[in-house]
């Protein structure tokens, strides 16, 4: 059971640099003494000093947190132990190293995601960060220092921090420090003025982070005064990597005319489909959009294009950013993505950025379309070679019954859609108009039982049964798909009409929750565990297992598990799988919420299935959202 309390948010100050050794850390150290001396509960939570003495000289004094032992496959982490600073709750903590990657295990993925918490709880915090571990800045720090930054932190934690001191020093000074061994040691530093602390690239990262903290007071000022026009930027989000620096460029362009941001993914028929690599480069992609607080919104069509330009007049789209894709030449002349939404939106201001690795990026995304299409199945092997036998043989009576060859071609045009429309996997529509040629030649053309052919007549048949088998299989496949992709929002809409009336139909909160868990479960086909709300208090959980999809249902009752339905509850936020927060538990969990009132949390089983899909999650939310508000009219 655990109560909500209501808490002011704490400040949080960052010390801001263009590069290691600028001295970050001793100067929030400094400012932290002085803290102290004013009397401000001061604390250090953790605090990476380098063995720079100076550093290390000004910790002492200042009560320290013990790091949290982390031993995880054989390796040993010492972490900042977020429990211990919460229990302890000092007015100013400290915590080094803001874009910081947590060991495996821990509560939060990334550091940054501790500090907030830390915030909620309403504790100030000082923290440090370096100019290359902006997220936004990332493929522009990359393309100067050849360096690929993997730790890096969300912009809105930068923009939105209450105080960003610019730790700034000589760079002569900086590489003079570095010599004498002050930064790293002797070996480490030589490596270093070798790599990244070369004169140039250290001159454009101390540019870079002087415009970033003028960029930050420019958007303070413009949130003071609202009058002046919003620029509305769209970025179209895929399964690319390259996709990422597409999306960063977007969000510094939405910084930059102080507009709003916004990221949209088009479901088409072959969105079902993904590779389950092409699904998790677009679930990093769609977090790193969320990271960047873009608003997410998705559309469907097969025509991307013409999805893309409605939405843009829709919404009042001022600028879309894409990528360079590439298009290999064609003798047909085929328009491009960009082509076609220059036609149908010609106002739109459209932004193509370049990519190096596009085209090895969209080769091996072309390496991977075929390789699907040559896919075979047992199912519809014998599918095809029992059609065919049923045909040969109709065939055969046709043809001792007297029928013409022109009754027997259309037999086997036949089989062709037949095929087409029983085989899942797409090679079959395409290889059976070839073998059905191959078998009337052989069996039914002079000289039978011989794949030679006389008349020129004959040939000409056979090329024109090609192409209409042909292009009949190639309507059929695509009509199946949009028939597949049909009966699957049919499907969801049935879900969300009945969920609607049902929920306008439950009486008591107890309703609503059983309802809920039916509705998720009949959508999802996963176990639902339902945590009430009692007197501010997080309640006994349900759990709706109707199927007997696993075993033993207690293993999502266990002391872990509500522990992260707690942290739910708490801090409001979603946990659990396909989150950056406790990754590891078993289900995952969201509140049920209208504003900032929490009116239960739902845990979704991740056992059996890892990963939601797009539509799912956008279901899901839907459905919360009709229950947040069934719920909030039970309590007027």
């Amino acid at each position: 059971m655990l109560v909500l309390e209501e808490a002011r948010n704490g400040e949080l100050t960052i010390f801001f640099g263009y590069c290691a050794g600028v001295g970050k850390t001793f100067s929030m150290l400094n400012t932290a003494q002085q803290k102290s001396v004013e009397g401000v509960d001061v604390v250090i939570g953790y605090i990476e000093s380098h063995d720079r003495p100076d550093t290390q000289n000004l910790t002492y004094g200042l009560e320290k947190i013990p790091t949290k032992e982390v031993l995880y496959k054989g390796h040993h982490f010492s972490e900042f132990d977020l429990d211990k600073a919460l229990d302890r709750h000092p007015q100013l903590i400290l915590v080094d190293e803001l874009a910081h990657t947590n060991a495996p295990t821990s509560r939060h993925k990334k550091r940054y995601s501790d500090i907030e918490e830390l915030l909620r709880a309403g504790i100030d915090v000082y923290t440090t960060v370096n100019v290359q571990h902006i997220e936004s800045l990332h493929d522009v720090v990359e393309s100067i220092t050849k360096v690929k930054v993997n730790e890096r932190i969300p912009d809105y934690i930068f923009n939105d921090a209450d105080d960003v001191k610019l730790i700034d020093v000589d760079i002569n000074d900086l590489i003079e420090r570095l010599k004498q061994g002050k930064i790293y040691s002797k070996t480490q530093a030589k490596r270093a003025l070798e790599n990244f602390f070369i004169k140039d690239n250290l001159i454009a990262l101390r540019e870079i982070s002087l415009r970033k903290c003028a960029d930050r007071i420019n958007l303070y000022a413009k949130d003071e005064n609202k009058q002046f026009l919003k620029e509305k930027i769209l970025v179209c989000l895929g399964t690319s990597p390259t996709n990422q620096k597409v999306i960063r460029t977007a969000s510094k362009m939405a910084q930059a005319f102080h507009g709003e941001f916004t990221a949209l993914y088009v479901e088409n028929s072959d969105s079902q489909e993904l590779d389950l690599k092409a699904f998790q480069q677009l679930e990093k992609n769609i977090s790193l959009a969320k990271e960047l607080q873009a608003n997410i919104v998705s559309t469907y069509g097969d025509d991307i294009a013409y999805q893309i330009s409605q939405y843009a007049k829709t919404a009042g789209v001022s600028k879309l950013v894409l990528g360079r894709s590439y298009q290999k030449k064609s003798i047909f002349n085929k328009p491009t993505i960009v082509d076609k939404l220059t036609k149908l939106s010609p106002n739109l201001d459209i932004y193509i950025i370049p990519d190096n690795n596009s085209s090895k990026q969209n080769l091996n995304s072309v390496k991977y379309q075929y390789q699907n299409f040559f896919r075979f199945s047992t199912r519809d092997s014998c599918i095809s070679i029992s059609t065919l036998l049923i045909i040969t043989i109709l065939a055969y009576f046709a043809q001792i019954a007297g029928f013409d060859i022109t009754t027997i071609i259309l037999l086997y045009v036949l089989s062709s859609c037949i095929i087409g429309s029983l085989t899942l996997l797409p090679i079959y529509s395409f290889i059976i108009p070839f073998i059905n040629v191959c078998l009337i030649n052989y069996l039914f053309f002079d000289p039978k039982y011989s794949l030679e052919l006389i008349s020129s007549e004959y040939v000409m048949v056979l090329i024109v049964m090609i192409v209409v088998s042909f292009i009949i299989n190639v309507l059929n496949f695509e009509l199946k798909k949009g028939k597949n992709s049909a009966s699957l929002r049919a499907y969801s809409m049935e879900v969300l009409l009945e969920t609607s009336q049902k929920l306008q139909q439950a009486k008591t909160y107890n309703d609503v929750m059983k309802e809920t868990c039916v509705q998720l479960n009949k959508w999802l086909k996963r176990i639902i565990i339902f945590y009430p709300v009692n007197r501010k208090m997080l309640d006994k959980p349900y759990i709706y297992n109707p199927n007997n999809l696993l075993d033993d249902s207690n293993i999502f009752l266990t002391e872990k598990e509500r522990t992260v339905a707690k942290w739910v509850y708490i801090n409001n936020k979603n946990a659990g799988p396909t989150t950056s927060t406790l990754q590891e538990a078993k289900a995952l969990y969201l509140s049920i919420r209208r504003n900032d009132k929490i009116y239960g949390v739902i845990g979704i089983d991740m056992i059996s299935n890892k990963t939601l899909s797009l539509y799912e999650k956008k279901l899901i939310k839907t459905i919360l959202n009709e229950v947040s508000l069934a719920m909030d009219s039970l309590e007027r």
